[in-house]
């Protein structure tokens, strides 16, 4: 990944002029990112750009390009997000050696603290229209949000990264496979559509006078519309009731909710702490390590990761009681 590892502000700019066939400024400024590379660049006609520069190896065009479209789609049926700029034959999604990138408005905002009760069924409302529009049709390329296929994808990758120490690979094997397996019968007939996947509260952005918008979608996936819903929520649910039922009460004021769905909070919880965990792996190899925390990977690392599942599977089996 040497143009990756080693984008020049030069580099940066010239990409967006090409991409919008607009000139910029010579304003290139590094924002945080943990995978990818962005930027803001300055545009002469004024105002800002994020340029996002897609990691290598990540994603493939084809799943790139349904994350776009899928702003892009949700943008058209005016549900607040940030879709990306299109340049002048139309594209979203444009090259530079090899490397995929996309270029988008700068929105600015804080992003979502403690919401008000007031607050809640405009949250169900927004998450009830990102929805409506994803159940249109499925992506060509994103995953699915499955014990049987995510996680187990994540499972296989850990245990072949190399990040597992051996003294603990049994027992981080054994657990995750104890869970699959509890799990994996939750799922059947559950309706898939696409999500955005990552919907914790550092996505959602708000801008003052506009309300909320959701903002990165790289984790967009097919898979139960809760998984959108739970991630916002202050605690777990038997804590959080009065903010779920607010929360649904908004959702229902678009879409109906499939209530028996709320049985996969506490599994789709341990799928989050095994795509965490090979989310890190793939940044050890990806020569992120730095970026970790330091003790990641250490043996009591481990110990903890196989104790913390252990008690979801508990979490679990009390909730299905």
């Amino acid at each position: 990944m040497p143009v990756f590892s080693a984008l020049t502000p030069d580099t940066v700019i010239n990409a967006v002029e090409g991409a919008l066939g607009a000139r910029c400024t010579n304003l290139c400024r590094p924002l945080n990112s943990y995978i990818n590379r962005v930027y803001e660049v300055g545009l002469d006609a004024g105002g800002y750009a994020i340029v996002k520069f897609y990691r290598p190896g990540r994603w493939s065009r084809a799943a790139l390009q349904d994350e776009l479209d899928f702003l892009r789609e949700l943008h058209e049926a005016e549900v607040p997000v940030v879709p990306p700029l299109a340049g002048p034959d139309g594209s979203l999604l444009h090259a530079l050696e090899g490397i995929w990138f996309a270029v988008f408005p700068k929105r600015g905002g804080r992003p979502l603290d403690e919401p008000a009760m007031t607050e809640w069924p405009q949250l169900g409302r927004l998450l009830a229209r990102l929805h409506a529009v994803g159940a249109l049709h499925a992506p060509k390329d994103r995953i699915r949000l499955h014990p049987r296929h995510s996680t187990q994808g994540h499972l296989d990758y850990i245990l072949r990264s190399g990040a597992l120490m051996p003294p603990f690979r049994d027992a981080y094997e054994t657990i995750v496979t104890e869970l699959l397996e509890l799990i994996d019968p939750l799922f059947a007939d559950v309706e898939e559509l696409r999500i955005h996947g990552d919907c914790h509260r550092g996505n959602i952005l708000h801008r003052p006078g506009e309300g909320y918008h959701l903002l990165d979608f790289d984790d967009m996936a097919m898979g139960p519309a809760v998984q959108d819903l739970w991630l916002i929520l202050p605690d777990r649910l038997p804590r959080a009731r009065t903010e779920a039922d607010l929360l649904l009460e908004g959702y229902e004021t678009f879409l109906p909710f499939p209530y028996e769905t709320l049985r996969l909070v506490e599994p789709l919880r341990a799928m989050r702490f095994i795509h965490f965990t090979a989310w890190c792996a793939r940044q050890k190899a990806d020569g992120g390590f730095a970026r970790l925390a330091p003790d990641w990977g250490a043996p009591a690392f481990w110990r903890q990761e196989v104790a913390d599942l252990e008690t979801q599977r508990r979490e679990i089996l009390d909730a299905l009681e």
